[in-house]
This record gives structure tokens, sequence and C-alpha cells, in this order.
């Protein structure tokens, strides 16, 4: 289908849906749950990029929008999410093609996860998180460990549907 648009109609429907997701980059702190899944409906918007415009463009978008997501995003911890994880749609159907798939997803995320929150805390001084998580105890983080993993997961599931055609008549 990218095939079909020309290039300057791929960069505008890109621009657009570029500046939706810095919007809904910007609504996460109206919900303390919108620091997940602002970046996952920003997740399903590079989707529609990548499946109209192509991986080229997907690519531009994911970095657009991550920066401007990074400086103008009120909630830093869910900037970080779609910085860490925002790109995933592009590379997922390059693991669905290898053995083990769910492993090295499993591997990608969490690795990504540890490394974000490792960040956050010990070089950008997010102190609200560390106080977040040091009130939480062992059996607490090891619980939204595995509920982050499952909603990845969900995630994952939800970028793999693909649409019914309609047949005529």
């Amino acid at each position: 289908m990218a095939n079909k648009r020309s290039q300057a109609s791929n960069v505008a429907l890109g621009g657009v849906l570029a500046a939706l997701a810095v919007v809904i980059m910007s609504l996460g702190t109206i919900i303390p749950v919108a620091t997940y899944v602002c970046p996952m409906l920003c997740a399903v918007l590079l989707q529609i990029v990548l499946k109209l415009c192509g991986a080229r463009i997907a690519w531009a978008w994911y970095g657009a929008v991550a920066i401007l997501s990074a400086l103008l995003a009120p909630d830093k911890e869910a900037a970080a999410v779609f910085v860490f994880l925002g790109y995933y749609p592009i590379v997922k159907p390059r693991l669905d093609g290898t053995k083990l798939r769910w492993l090295w997803k499993g591997l990608l995320f969490n690795g990504s996860v540890l490394v974000m929150y490792w960040l956050l805390i010990r070089l950008l001084g997010l102190e609200q998180v560390a106080a977040d998580f040091a009130g939480m105890g062992g059996a607490m983080l090891a619980t939204l460990l595995i509920l982050g993993n499952v909603t990845f997961f969900l995630l994952d599931r939800l970028l793999g549907i693909r649409p019914k055609r309609r047949g005529r008549g």
C-alpha cells in the first residue's frame, strides 16, 4: 500500500499522525494509568504509519515523536516509555520471523524497561519514580513487571491483528 501513495502524501500523513501522537503523549498526566496507555496508543499510530507509508517514514515518525515527547510531554516517565519501546511496531515483523520469537520479544521488553528505569532514576534523577518504587516493596515490583509483560504481549497481539477484507456483494 505504501507504493500507491506519493512521497509527499506519505510525509503529510506522517506529520498529521505525529502531531496527534504528541498530543496524546501530552495527555499522560490526566489519568495515572495514562503513563503506560499513551505510549501504547502512539505505538498503534506508528503501526498505521508503518502500514500506509513504509518503514523509512515510520522510523522518521518514531524519531520525531520521541524527541518531541521527551521535550514537551509533562509526564517524563510516559515519554521515556515511548522512547524506549515506541519503535516496537517497526521491529515486530522481524521478530515475528525468528525462532523463539516470544523469548526475543520478552527480552526486548524487559531489557528496555530495566535500562529505561535505571536511566530515569540514576542518570536523570527522577526521585519521584525512585520514591514510588521504594515504597512498593519487592513483591509489588515483581507484580508490576509481570503485568507489564502481560500488557506488552497483549499489545503485540493487537499489532498483529489484520483487518478483514470486505467482499463485494
